[in-house]
């Protein structure tokens, strides 16, 4: 929980947003790594998210690089869905 300083100096927490908060579990419980990591005979080193999608290092980019990635795209994307209408956004919500 996030707090500021209200009050007189006391410390007071700042509400927040259940339906943000449950968007962020939700990209958590649905997108976790799954079975154990592989490697093809061309060196390319893979694992899978538990929703279906293959995530596997390339010639510019870690496996690693690749997870994390995908689990924010998997956040933004639920977050996105729950932001309340009219708030101040970097990416027009309608594209």
């Amino acid at each position: 929980m996030s707090t500021s300083e209200r009050d007189g100096g006391r410390r007071v927490p700042e509400p927040v947003s259940a339906a943000l908060r449950d968007a962020k579990e939700r990209a958590r419980a649905t997108h976790y790594t799954v079975g154990t990591l592989r490697s093809d005979p061309d060196g390319t080193l893979w694992l899978e998210c538990s929703c279906g999608t293959v995530l596997r290092n390339g010639p510019t980019w870690s496996l690693d690089e690749h997870v994390r990635l995908h689990r924010a795209e998997a956040k933004y994307l639920e977050l996105s869905a729950a932001a309340p209408p009219g708030i101040p956004r970097l990416i027009d919500p309608g594209r």
